[in-house]
């Protein structure tokens, strides 16, 4: 028997029972139906047709196809860590969504004391999840379950902190979660990863490589990724133009990006050739970079300059600064979590920053006050009450200047920064226990150390040794 079967036979299936204990006394206490799925709250005279449902669930069956094809393909191109790809990003989705439901329905819950569950928990909870999954790919290869998931456990509560003091107090714009869901996840990532480095993997490692199979699956999870991040971007957006707006921007975004990545590609390869990586990874940067203005009327021009401008800071990242990182600060960020949402991320801040500044209602006309909510003016302000008899339900702003809103945004930007890189640090301190039955150096990116593989299990033995033949050979 392996030592990593031993150390996770008793504390791996511990750890999940108790959290599934919890969870359901949890459930039990304090989590019950939405008007739109609570069965008292119908009568004969509701019309099925307009439960909140048919509204969000596309939107919902888009993020999972995303949460669990997407990125469990994408996570699956190393050559012998394919089961741990696809099923520990299996693993910690399913735990982050039920945690997550629970944490951020804390911050929702209403005078009865209990968290209304409907559809757009749901989303929410996904979107959670999706931090938590970025970030795993900072530690790809090197983790075990159990320490995946005490990662989760911990970082769905700072994320969930963050994203309620971000909304509450600095109300900013961020409908493609540039801030709260891709700089925060990229910052936490690498806080852990740097605290778990790995001296002995510094020169690289024997199993890291891929293969024409895994590439094959890791390109369909970017594909999935790909079709549907237009549904992740404007999810939350408001209904109409503002929604459809998102989806557009989104999708020339992403086309930008992919046209982009395959001429960096062949230009920076130096015989010329395409890199599945860059495939795989690089395509996808238009969706990041047009996040934070997603649902703003930027242009559709502009849609196309951010794909274009993300795509090669993320080619350009990949190329020279994950070296980098690895190589003088302690970052082995296995799947270039930096580049793909960290630096795109900061792009789409400072576009939507630049959206912000000139943002206008000769361009927007009154719905400018729908879209920036916190330049509405305030309660008792004459202009209120123009703007309510143009757009009904229109609620009191906070009065504020686009010049006001902007610096909000960077104020978010930085603290999300330092509460995610802190955060990252202390759940790295926690992963390092011996307890949490980590993989030994040796045995990292191998699906062995966890699984019971099949017989046609391609061993790094078997390679090594047929390779020794072939040169005795000759």
């Amino acid at each position: 028997m392996k030592p990593g079967t031993t150390g996770l036979r008793v504390k791996l299936p511990t750890f999940v029972l108790i959290a599934q204990v919890v969870f359901v006394g949890l459930y039990a206490a304090f989590v019950t139906y939405d008007d739109q799925s609570d069965a008292k709250f119908q009568t004969n005279e509701s019309n099925s047709m307009d439960n909140a449902v048919y509204k969000d669930y596309p939107f919902f069956a888009d993020i999972q196809v995303m949460i669990f094809l997407g990125f469990g393909c994408l996570l699956a191109f190393f050559r012998l860590y394919g089961f741990g790809g696809m099923v520990f990003n299996f693993l910690v989705a399913t735990f982050s969504i039920q945690w997550a439901i629970l944490v951020q329905g804390y911050f929702q819950f209403s005078h009865d004391g209990k968290i209304h569950l409907g559809v757009m928990n749901l989303i929410n909870a996904e979107f959670a999840c999706a931090v938590v999954l970025i970030s795993f790919g900072a530690v790809l290869g090197k983790t075990s379950p159990l320490q995946l998931l005490v990662m989760a456990l911990l970082e769905v509560p700072i994320f969930a902190v963050t994203e309620w003091a971000v909304l509450e107090y600095l109300r900013i714009n961020d409908a493609g979660g540039s801030i709260l869901i891709h700089i925060f996840a990229c910052y936490f990532g690498l806080g852990v990863t740097f605290v778990l480095y790995r001296p002995a993997l510094k020169e690289g490692h024997v199993k890291e490589t891929t293969s024409y199979q895994s590439d094959m699956l890791s390109v369909m999870g970017t594909l999935f990724l790909w079709v549907f991040w237009p549904s992740f971007n404007s999810a939350l957006t408001l209904k109409g133009d503002d929604q459809h707006r998102a989806i557009i921007h989104t999708f020339i975004g992403l086309c930008a990006s992919t046209l982009t990545a395959f001429a960096l590609s062949a230009m920076l390869n130096k015989n010329g050739k395409l890199s599945m990586a860059d495939v795989q990874n690089v395509t996808l940067a238009g969706g990041v970079t047009v996040g934070a203005s997603v649902d703003m009327m930027i242009s559709p021009a502009a849609a196309y300059a951010l794909g274009m401008m993300g795509c090669t800071a993320c080619m350009i990242g990949y190329k020279y600064l994950s070296p980098l990182l690895a190589r003088r600060f302690r970052i082995q960020d296995q799947c270039g979590i930096h580049n793909l949402h960290g630096i795109t991320g900061l792009i789409s801040c400072a576009a939507g920053i630049c959206a912000i500044l000139t943002a206008g209602e000769d361009v927007y006309g009154p719905s400018l006050y729908e879209i920036f909510t916190h330049r509405a003016p305030v309660e008792g302000d004459p202009k209120l009450l123009d703007l309510q008899v143009l757009i009904p339900g229109l609620q009191p702003g906070l009065g504020r200047t686009a010049r006001e809103q902007a610096l909000f945004q960077v104020a978010a930007l930085f603290s999300t920064i330092v509460v995610s890189a802190l955060g990252g640090v202390l759940t790295g301190l926690v992963l390092k226990l011996p307890m949490l039955a980590p993989p030994s150096d040796d045995m990292c990116f191998d699906d062995d150390w966890f699984f019971e593989v099949p017989p046609d299990y391609d061993s790094p033995v078997k390679v090594q040794h047929s390779l020794s033949v072939e040169d005795s050979v000759v």
